[in-house]
C-alpha cells in the first residue's frame, strides 16, 4: 500500500501542468474597463484582466467615489501575462486598438477624466517601450490628431469591486448595449479597418 501512495504521488507530480515562471502584469487606462477587459483576455498568454482604478491618491477608493472625479484615479486594467506568450510590445498593441488616444475629455460616451486613458508603468522597460510605441503611432499619423495618452508610473493600483469583473461575461446582454451605443465600435473599425 505504501508503495501504491508513493507512485500515485509521483504520477500526480509528474502530470502537474507546468507554468511559466514569466508572469507578469501590465497596466492601461482605457476609458471604460468593461471594454479593456475582453479584448486583453481574448489574447494567447493572457491569464486576467482585473477591472480596477489606478492614478489617484486616495486608498482604497470605491466605483462611485471614482465616477464621482473627486479621487484623480482612473478607470484601469490590470493585466496578468505570460511574458514567454506575449510580449509587452504586443499588449501595447492591442491597447492601442481599443481606444481614442486623441481625446483628452474622457473615451467615446464617457465623459470625464476618470475615463481618460493612461499607460502605467512599472520599470525603465516598459516606461521605453509605451514611449517607442506611442511615438510610433505619432509619426506614421496613425489616428489623425495628436496623441494625449500620458505614460505614468504607476503608484497603486486598487480592484474595482466584484460587480465590476468580467461584465462583458456576466452580463452579456447589458454589456452589448452599451458597447454599441458607446460609439467606441464605430471610431475603432474607422481608424484600424
Amino acid at each position: 500500500m505504501k508503495y501504491l501512495y508513493t507512485i500515485l504521488l509521483l504520477t500526480s507530480l509528474l502530470s502537474t501542468p507546468s507554468y511559466s515562471q514569466d508572469m507578469k502584469e501590465a497596466y492601461f487606462a482605457g476609458g471604460c474597463f468593461w471594454c479593456m477587459e475582453a479584448p486583453f483576455e481574448s489574447a494567447p498568454g493572457v491569464e486576467a484582466a482585473v477591472s480596477g482604478f489606478a492614478g489617484g491618491e486616495e486608498e482604497f477608493p470605491t466605483y462611485e467615489e471614482v465616477s464621482s472625479g473627486s479621487t484623480g484615479h482612473r478607470e484601469a486594467v490590470r493585466v496578468t501575462y505570460d511574458a514567454d506568450i506575449i510580449s509587452y510590445e504586443e499588449l501595447l498593441e492591442i491597447f492601442w486598438k481599443q481606444i481614442d488616444p486623441t481625446d483628452n475629455g474622457g473615451q467615446f460616451v464617457d465623459r470625464g477624466f476618470h475615463y481618460t486613458t493612461a499607460i502605467f508603468y512599472s520599470s525603465d522597460l516598459e516606461r521605453e517601450a509605451a514611449e517607442r510605441s506611442k511615438n510610433y503611432h505619432e509619426e506614421r499619423g496613425t489616428f489623425g490628431d495628436p496623441i494625449v495618452t500620458p505614460i505614468l508610473p504607476l503608484t497603486t493600483f486598487y480592484r474595482a469591486e466584484e460587480e465590476h469583473q468580467d461584465y462583458y461575461k456576466n452580463h452579456k446582454l447589458k454589456y452589448k448595449y452599451y458597447r454599441n451605443r458607446s460609439g467606441r465600435d464605430e471610431y475603432l473599425k474607422k481608424i484600424w479597418e
